[in-house]
């Protein structure tokens, strides 16, 4: 059994040992704090691939009403957010689980169907909370790298599943990649995956996604597997601020499980409401998510007529590599006033991940980064 660890300030006081090893989540920086070390007012905030035209005049209406009781707790079953979801996905209610965002569910389903020894699968680069929570709880984590062209290996994948690990975590589109499964590569992966494997298929951004992209939920609700599909409200319809996202589960006995690992009154009551007013909303959704898709594609040809390496994207965001250290990028991007997510993982720290915003951050981004990359070029001439 593992012992807790001496902290040597305080040797009487005992800390959980998977805890302290976890790797820093890679966050974005905030406004306030790009302000201060730039200097300057008008910041493009690139790094957290938030909706750049906000959300619904409904969640708006919401937001600004007073439907809502503060002093009130909020409901603990979210049953009237899980009511619409239910309706509008097609599924029993009992079997969504609405989380503080849906990387509470990450961390639900760790605690919930991993433990000390354990092994979790997911792909790297990764997004952080796919190896910070299953470490948290002493699983061990696998990562299977993206290939040369920036996808999926899917016969890596289907070697690794094949020893049985424990839960699989994959995010398709990917983050931060920005790469996701056809239907013929998620059939072999879900093909690949066995019934002792719970497979958390992370859609956090499947409405940015081309009509090739299948929806890997209804992929898996017709098979087999044990199954736990995570979306999220932060993404498309521009509610990051207020941490709303959730899971669809195979059966009720996994939605119970993700239940009892996670706090009660998780979602807050304004939180629940707007998601039900952005819900009822698809066409402002619908309209922000083309905008921003365009905006992708604009920027990304830009990115490729610098010399860049882009990933080809089916999220909001665009992942590319600088040929150097991304820090380094990154910081003379904030001294510009940008704001973008520089790669620390291992084996990446060449490449940036840059959200896609509205057209006058995006050509705030491509003219500061233009003007970093001319020095090097004009050097390397």
């Amino acid at each position: 059994m593992l012992s807790g660890k001496k902290i040597a300030a305080n040797p009487e006081l005992y800390f959980n040992p998977h805890i302290a090893a976890v790797p820093k989540y890679n966050a974005g920086l905030g406004l306030a704090a790009a302000r201060a070390a730039s200097g300057l007012e008008q910041i493009a905030r690139l790094a957290s691939n938030e909706n750049p035209y906000g959300c619904s005049p409904g969640v708006q209406q919401v937001l600004s009403g007073s439907s809502v009781e503060p002093w009130r707790y909020s409901d603990p079953a979210c049953q009237r957010l899980r009511m619409a979801l239910g309706e509008r996905l097609g599924v029993d209610p009992e079997r969504i689980v609405v989380g503080n965002g849906s990387e509470e569910m990450i961390a639900a389903a760790s605690r919930a169907f991993l433990s000390e020894g354990a092994e979790a699968l997911t792909v790297a680069p990764c997004f952080g909370l796919h190896e910070i929570e299953p470490l948290a709880v002493g699983a061990r984590v696998t990562k299977v790298p993206m290939t040369a062209d920036f996808g999926f290996d899917v016969p890596a994948l289907e070697a690794a599943l094949a020893r049985a690990p424990n839960a699989f975590f994959l995010p398709s589109p990917w983050n931060p990649v920005g790469a996701a499964l056809d239907h013929e590569q998620l059939a072999r992966v879900i093909a690949a995956t066995p019934e002792s494997t719970l497979f958390v298929l992370d859609e956090a951004y499947r409405e940015f996604t081309s009509d090739a992209i299948p929806d890997g939920f209804e992929m898996l609700r017709e098979s087999a597997r044990s199954y736990v599909v995570l979306r999220t409200f932060s993404k498309a319809f521009g509610l990051a601020g207020l941490r709303v996202g959730y899971a669809i589960c195979a059966s009720v006995e996994i939605a119970r499980m993700l239940s009892a690992a996670k706090t009660p009154f998780n979602v807050n009551a304004v939180a629940q409401a707007a998601a039900v007013a952005a819900l009822d909303d698809q066409a402002w959704m619908q309209a922000a998510v083309a905008r921003i898709c365009a905006e992708r594609e604009r920027v990304a040809g830009e990115l490729r007529a610098l010399g860049l390496r882009v990933a080809r994207s089916e999220g909001n965001f665009l992942f590319f590599s600088v040929g150097r250290s991304s820090a380094e990028v990154a910081a003379e991007l904030l001294k510009a006033g940008v704001v973008v997510k520089p790669w620390v993982e291992a084996q990446y720290q060449a490449f940036i991940r840059v959200s896609i915003g509205a057209p006058i951050e995006n050509d705030q981004f491509l003219a500061a980064l233009a003007a970093i990359l001319r020095p090097a070029a004009a050097g390397a001439a």
